[in-house]
């Protein structure tokens, strides 16, 4: 199952048709399948992937109980404040 945050569709409706169309009669090839040339080294993309998954646990087992309170109630915060 494709990650949702990897589906970029296009907003406007035209444009969506078009792309629904070409994936349709195969003229394109979906997005899952084009190779992505965003300048990046892959290697540095991987390094830095692999010391960001393993940095918030890290961070979490360093801090104490009240301070582990503390950022989670301030993530709460923030995030319900954008609800308004």
């Amino acid at each position: 199952m494709p990650n949702r945050s990897s589906n970029k569709r296009p907003r406007d409706l035209n444009a969506l048709a078009a792309q629904i169309v070409d994936e349709a009669t195969c003229e394109t090839p979906p997005e899952e399948e084009q190779p992505i040339d965003d300048g990046k080294d892959p290697a540095a993309v991987a390094l830095g992937r692999k010391g960001g998954l393993k940095g918030g646990k890290a961070r979490a087992e360093k801090m104490t109980p009240e301070e582990r309170s503390e950022a989670a109630k301030k993530a709460a915060r923030a995030r319900w404040s954008k609800q308004g």
